[in-house]
């Protein structure tokens, strides 16, 4: 065992140690790797690191990208020194607010939750949360789409009893929607994505796994009930031996279905999160320093993610195919063209999305896709086709959206934040909230709209003429406007007296 004192003497560039969850580990070799800069890293040299460490990294993060050589061993814990966290004035007044939250029985919609979050939530986490690219137009186009849909309900049919299960991919769900998946689960809660599986477990609902989760996706899947279905997001990583291990493994212990990330070969420009650098302290908060090759200004975001490998094209599909028998999904499909390629490429289906917002701003909505996309896949091949399903996701947060978008083709609808902000604001419970809400909403709607089953759900019980008009008169979001930040600009600093 390795005493504090020694480790403290390994706090410099030419040798660094830190402590995470009672290890000790060399990572003086890999300073100028680390996505994040060295200089995040030499804040803690010679110290523990575990409460900075444990939020966006998952837990075996650290073993993963570190040789055994490196691993150095237990510290004493006879050793350690007991220290007093000393509470910022902020964090306790976030406390304070996290006291005074509305109750749980008092939050009536999806957007409730986002406005709890958007006050509780540490500024790093809800600027990291909350960011899309460039102007932001395309996250608010994606839910302004939904408001340019009206209803043509069906009258004088017996909606006693209505049905809104439906199966998701060959796997039974009791909503027609899926967790969509969301990284960096603990910036907004301790337990993090593990909230998600949990609730799901109960609901029937089921949970995509992100790639940069903060839990493990051991952890997650260990969290999960017998049998209980889960999807796995893919980000493909330049070493595709690292890419095709976790394949391999997430097919072993049980998941249902591989959703591809293909439209992110470089990060958006997240403009609140990219400020969020100039916000605490020196060390923390440029997550690009001393990075070569990278610029210094992307925020979070860019700090995750500098693996993902920007040469992944269509031809690497078949080796994907060779590699796992889970049905293949392409998340980030926006145009007809790419349907049909993704349909004659033999892949399972595709994801109607623009990362919510996230990626290339001013790209139409997967709603307004989803006409023309499914105008074309018509005809090629039997509609409703049972071997190749259209998911779409951005912007949804009430059921009334979901039953648009099946109406108009969707095989089900994946909703992000609006699950993500349910567990900032109240853990695993509010995500229960969440799926009761939906329910709610969805018997409601269908009884208005005359439908008993989402079979019935039929695109004349929609009128989407306005979809695409894109400037003209669209019903204002009262809700969604409410708690959308605008962007701001660069700001002076407050003269020094």
């Amino acid at each position: 065992m390795l005493s504090t004192q020694t480790i403290s003497e390994h706090a410099s560039e030419d040798s660094c140690w830190i402590i995470v969850h009672g290890k000790v580990y060399d990572v003086t070799g890999f300073l100028d790797e680390h996505p994040g800069g060295s200089k995040i890293i030499l804040k803690y040299a010679g110290k523990d690191a575990t409460e900075a460490y444990e939020p966006i990294h998952p837990p075996n993060a650290i073993i993963d990208n570190l040789s055994t050589e490196k691993h150095l061993g237990d510290v004493d814990p006879s050793t350690v020194t007991k220290v007093v966290k000393v509470i910022s004035e902020a964090e306790k007044q976030r406390q304070a607010l996290i006291a005074k939250r509305p109750p749980l029985d008092e939050i009536l919609n999806l957007h409730d939750f986002e406005a709890v979050a958007k006050v509780i939530l540490p500024d790093k986490a809800w600027a990291y949360y909350s960011s899309a690219s460039d102007d932001e137009i395309t996250i608010r186009e994606n839910r302004a789409a939904y408001q340019r849909v009206w209803f043509r309900p069906r009258i004088l049919r017996d909606v006693t009893v209505v049905d809104w299960s439906t199966t998701i991919l060959g796997q039974k769900s009791n909503l027609p929607v899926y967790i969509s998946a969301t990284a960096l689960g603990k910036l907004g809660h301790p337990d993090g994505e593990l909230n998600l599986t949990r609730a799901a477990g109960k609901h029937g609902v089921i949970q995509m796994i992100p790639t940069l989760a903060s839990c493990s996706f051991d952890e997650i899947v260990d969290a999960a009930l017998p049998n209980q279905p889960l999807f796995l997001q893919l980000y493909v990583n330049r070493d595709r031996t690292i890419t095709k291990r976790y394949v391999q493994h997430a097919e072993k212990r049980g998941v249902k279905g591989l959703f591809i990330t293909v439209d992110a070969p470089q990060l958006g420009r997240r403009e609140k999160d990219m400020r969020m650098k100039f916000v605490g302290d020196d060390a923390g908060a440029k997550v690009q320093e001393n990075m070569s090759g990278v610029k210094k200004d992307e925020g979070v975001a860019r700090a995750i993610s500098s693996f993902i490998d920007p040469s992944l094209s269509w031809k690497d599909l078949p080796w994907f195919r060779s590699i796992t028998n889970m049905p293949i999904i392409l998340k980030g499909v926006s145009t007809p063209e790419d349907a049909v390629l993704a349909l004659e490429a033999g892949v399972q289906g595709i994801v109607l999305s623009n990362h919510g917002g996230r990626q290339l701003d001013t790209s139409r909505s997967g709603l307004e896709n989803l006409i023309d996309i499914v105008n074309v896949l018509k005809t090629r091949g039997p509609w409703p086709n049972p071997n190749f399903s259209v998911f779409v996701d951005g912007g949804v947060r009430r059921a009334s959206d979901v039953l648009k978008a099946l109406a108009l083709g969707a095989s089900a609808v994946g909703i992000g934040r609006g699950f993500l902000y349910a567990f900032c604001s109240y853990g695993e419970a509010g995500v229960e909230k969440a799926f009761k809400i939906l329910g709610d909403e969805l018997e409601m709607n269908m009884r208005l709209l005359g439908a008993r089953n989402l079979k019935e759900l039929v695109p004349e019980m929609v009128d989407a003429n306005a979809l695409q008009a894109h400037v003209g008169a669209t019903p204002r979001d009262n809700l969604f406007d409410s708690t959308y930040q605008p962007l701001r600009l660069a700001e002076f600093k407050a003269a020094k007296l």
